[in-house]
């Protein structure tokens, strides 16, 4: 490699860290040498898809990014698996050391380390049988109870644990999901969406402990998960029990740094720490009090950190609204903002069908959307995340604005009363 050119190293092989190092060659391909640690012996993939391998829907293979030549066509050295993870930043003298005593001298340092699965604090964690669902040995782990097991628990209502419990279903699996709430998809949906959801979701044969406490696991004699124990006394019988509680930020490495971290590892607007040379991507940081779990903002971070990184600019960083998906066939739904609208100062526009399985939401406040709650019918979610982010005043589109845009462009009839 070419010695005049800076040198980057990257921490971490994920989505948020290559984004960044795919920005970064459109913009500057001679200016960095790259070297990149991965803790998992592949190429790029697409997590926020381990789902759809999970249910049948795609290989592994079909959700790889970049596989491991794309690193040696674009000059990136590639230390990958295990052993080539990074277990010490020594930011005194640029370096970063590997498991295997592998080092690596840096002028720039991009930490993209990502997120941890959050593992619930309950006797009988640790038992045979008791897993996250984070990464590829996960979903292979699961795959292989499909087929030789009957009987799944999933921990968690929420985006992941719904996509687990659907894909485990799929596989042939008797699957209960328990959820510490009495509505599923709590900090994405309202009560009526969460409702509509989880009736859909029983109709495809998947069970649901509402608003339950998971007192223990119980194991076999073999230490094997064989049923969870509710704080209730009942129990329910269990060959794979799944956490999807959440995550949060991997950022052991950087404060062992002496980086300053709090809910994760703190950034400017330029993604940079508080050392200079230092930068952070993705689910590891925190941006101005906020973490993030989402694609869509990690992709806008990994721009500017690229555009600071390459000089071509002071782009910054500003968080907005995200919106969520839930990636289950045949399910449509999406929600942005403040979806509740529980502020005094708040009106809501809704619509509902249910013979077509529809419910709409629109939360307003000074005559701009603030959040949207769409089921069923999720045609017009990019408009209305559209309008939220821009501020747009709708005063004049007001009356026709929960049937959409192309209702209110005069192509498309109302599909029934709104209320």
């Amino acid at each position: 490699m070419n010695s005049k050119k800076q040198r980057l190293v990257v921490i971490g092989n994920g989505m948020a860290g290559m984004k960044t190092v795919e920005e970064l060659l459109s913009a500057a391909p001679d200016q960095y040498e790259i070297t990149v640690f991965g803790a998992e012996p592949y190429g790029n993939y697409n997590r926020i898809l381990l789902s759809s391998v999970l249910c049948g829907e795609k290989t592994i293979e079909e959700i790889v990014i970049n596989d491991r030549q794309w690193y040696a066509d674009n000059g990136i050295r590639l230390h990958a698996g295990p052993d080539k993870a990074v277990v010490r930043i020594e930011r005194g003298l640029n370096r970063v050391y590997a498991k295997d005593g592998t080092c690596a001298e840096y002028d720039r340092l991009l930490i993209a380390t990502g997120s941890r699965p959050i593992i619930a604090d309950i006797p009988g964690n640790d038992l045979e049988g008791v897993i996250s669902f984070r990464d590829i040995v996960d979903v292979n782990t699961m795959l292989d109870y499909s087929r030789s097991r009957q009987r799944a628990v999933v921990l968690g209502g929420g985006l992941l644990g719904l996509e687990a419990a659907s894909g485990l279903a799929r596989r042939g699996m008797d699957v209960t999901v328990i959820h510490n709430c009495d509505v599923l998809l709590n900090r994405q949906m309202d009560r009526q969406a969460g409702e509509m959801l989880r009736m859909e979701l029983e109709r495809r044969g998947i069970g649901f402990r509402m608003a339950a406490k998971t007192e223990c696991l119980l194991g076999d004699d073999n230490g094997h998960v064989r049923a969870v124990l509710f704080a209730d006394g009942g129990e329910l019988p269990c060959d794979l029990f799944v956490m999807a509680i959440g995550v949060k930020p991997n950022m052991t490495l950087a404060r062992e740094a002496g980086l300053y971290c709090e809910r994760g590892i703190v950034v400017n607007d330029t993604l940079q720490t508080y050392d200079p040379s230092v930068y952070a991507v993705g689910e590891c940081i925190q941006h101005r009090g906020a973490t993030f779990g989402l694609v869509a903002p990690l992709f806008e971070q990994a721009k500017v950190c690229a555009n600071h990184l390459s000089a071509h600019g002071m782009a910054g960083y500003v968080t907005l609204p995200t919106s969520t998906k839930l990636k289950v066939t045949g399910i449509n739904l999406f929600s942005v903002g403040d979806f509740t609208g529980d502020d005094d100062s708040c009106d809501s526009i809704r619509f509902t069908n249910p013979e077509l399985g529809i419910y709409k939401k629109l939360v307003i406040d000074d005559n701009r959307i603030i959040g949207a709650v769409l089921y069923g019918d999720t045609v017009d979610a990019l408009w209305y995340q559209e309008l939220l982010e821009q501020q747009e005043n709708i005063a004049g589109i007001r009356d026709g604005l929960i049937f959409g845009k192309a209702y209110l462009d005069g192509n498309r009839p109302i599909l029934k009363e709104a209320c």
